[in-house]
């Protein structure tokens, strides 16, 4: 196994009104979707599209100083916003991620994301223009 990566756990979409969103994937798929969950500390609202190998996480501005509102003005239809991986030890795969040349968004250090785990961001231009979260799974 790898010593920073293991599986993908969601794929991020922003979407200008989560309701709509979240209706198109209950109505078009059948899927299984979570009640919406507001996260203030991250100026967004999700909800979980669950399908049988990952997640498709479903964002939504929070606020007005939300991290989306400036994605959703260059992109007002939405769009992907980031990938998330799962690791092991996120402090570990943060230092050595660092070591090798990555930037992390913030302070650096992981806050708690929307399944009650650490996370944190790894900046878009160091990985060909993705977002990058890295949550830890322990």
């Amino acid at each position: 196994m790898n010593d920073v990566l293991s599986w993908v756990n969601h794929i991020a979409l922003a979407v200008p009104d989560l309701n709509t969103a979240a209706a198109r994937y209950r109505e078009s798929f059948a899927a299984t979707v979570s009640e919406p969950q507001p996260l203030p500390d991250h100026g967004v609202t999700v909800a979980f599209v669950t399908i049988a190998n990952t997640k498709i996480e479903l964002l939504e501005p929070l606020g007005d100083k939300s991290p989306l509102a400036s994605f959703l003005a260059k992109n007002p239809d939405g769009g992907m916003h980031h990938i998330c991986y799962e690791v092991e030890n996120i402090i570990a795969a943060r230092d050595r991620l660092m070591a090798a040349g990555a930037r992390v968004l913030g302070s650096g250090e992981p806050t708690i994301g929307a399944h009650g785990k650490p996370v944190l961001f790894l900046h878009p231009k160091d990985f060909f223009g993705t977002l990058i979260e890295l949550e830890e799974i322990n």
